[in-house]
This record gives structure tokens, C-alpha cells and sequence, in this order.
């Protein structure tokens, strides 16, 4: 396996932990995650790798940006992977329920094995779990914490008055 470096990106929603190699991005997370990975011993903290990554999220963050265009390497299962493509086809300012994202996938039965690879993103923001609720319109859990899902959705402005009423 190639030798992953890392650094760590400020933004609003607090220090966001990035990692990838020359070619990709492979992870982003948020420290106070359940699933927060720490860098390991034999990763090289630098951050050369990340400047595009770091002026997507800033142009995201400051509202210049509505899709991010970034090399990404995924590790996980072949039902993992699809969910995670799934989330970047999912446009900036709008939500799917897990019912909706499976019924997308083939598998209508399946939001529940959905919500748990929704739960296991290894790229956070980039590839926007945010964006997936609850059949009822609830956020529901989410890694980064829900006041961090909130901010996101508020930001994307997905989550009005109206959004809030019904």
C-alpha cells in the first residue's frame, strides 16, 4: 500500500483531519467522530498533497462552490462503494431520505445497510452523507455530530423555516 500523508484543514465546523496519497484523497473526518481515525505511525504529516483539497472546502465553506472535483480512492465493500458514489450525485442544496438513496441503488429493502455505509463514509463533506435524512425528515446520526449535519444543511440552505415545519 502507498504511504499515506496527512494535515489537518480549519474550517466552521471545527479541524477536519484529511489523509491520501499523491494520487487521491482517502479520507476526511471529523476528530470528534466515532468513526475519527487517527494518523497512523507510519503516515507523513505535510500539506502539499491537500492544497486543492483545501480550496475546494474553503470555496465550498465560503459559498463559491457547489461540487467538489477531487481524485478520490475508496476502500470498502462493493455495496459501500456504491452508496459513497451515490452521495456525490446528490446536488448541493437538497436531501435524500436512506429509503430514497436505496430505492436508487436496486435494493428498497435495504435502508438500513444504507444508513450503516451512509455511517461509514471515509470522506466526509466531499462525499455528502450530510445530505441523507430520515424517511420522517429527522437528520438522524451523523459522524461529524448533528449540530456539524445542521451547520451543513443550513449552509446549503436546505434547512429553512419550512424544512423545519414539516
Amino acid at each position: 500500500m502507498t504511504e499515506l500523508s496527512y494535515t489537518h484543514i480549519d474550517s466552521p465546523v471545527g479541524s477536519l483531519l484529511v489523509a491520501g496519497d499523491d494520487d487521491a484523497l482517502h479520507y476526511l473526518c471529523f476528530p470528534n467522530s466515532p468513526n475519527a481515525i487517527a494518523p497512523r505511525s507510519d503516515w507523513h504529516q505535510t500539506d502539499e498533497p491537500f492544497l486543492e483539497v483545501r480550496r475546494q472546502l474553503t470555496a465550498y465553506f465560503n459559498g463559491e462552490l457547489r461540487q467538489f472535483d477531487l481524485p478520490l480512492f475508496l476502500i470498502g465493500t462493493a455495496f459501500q462503494k456504491s452508496v459513497w458514489q451515490h452521495l456525490s450525485t446528490i446536488p448541493f442544496g437538497e436531501t435524500q431520505t436512506y429509503g430514497q438513496l436505496a430505492a436508487t441503488l436496486e435494493r428498497p429493502k435495504a435502508s438500513r445497510a444504507v444508513g450503516a455505509a451512509n455511517g461509514s463514509n471515509p470522506i466526509a463533506i466531499i462525499l455528502p452523507c450530510h445530505r441523507v435524512i430520515g424517511g420522517n425528515g429527522s437528520l438522524t446520526g451523523f459522524g461529524g455530530g448533528l449540530p456539524t449535519k445542521e451547520y451543513l444543511l443550513r449552509h446549503e440552505g436546505v434547512l429553512t423555516p419550512s424544512f423545519l415545519k414539516d
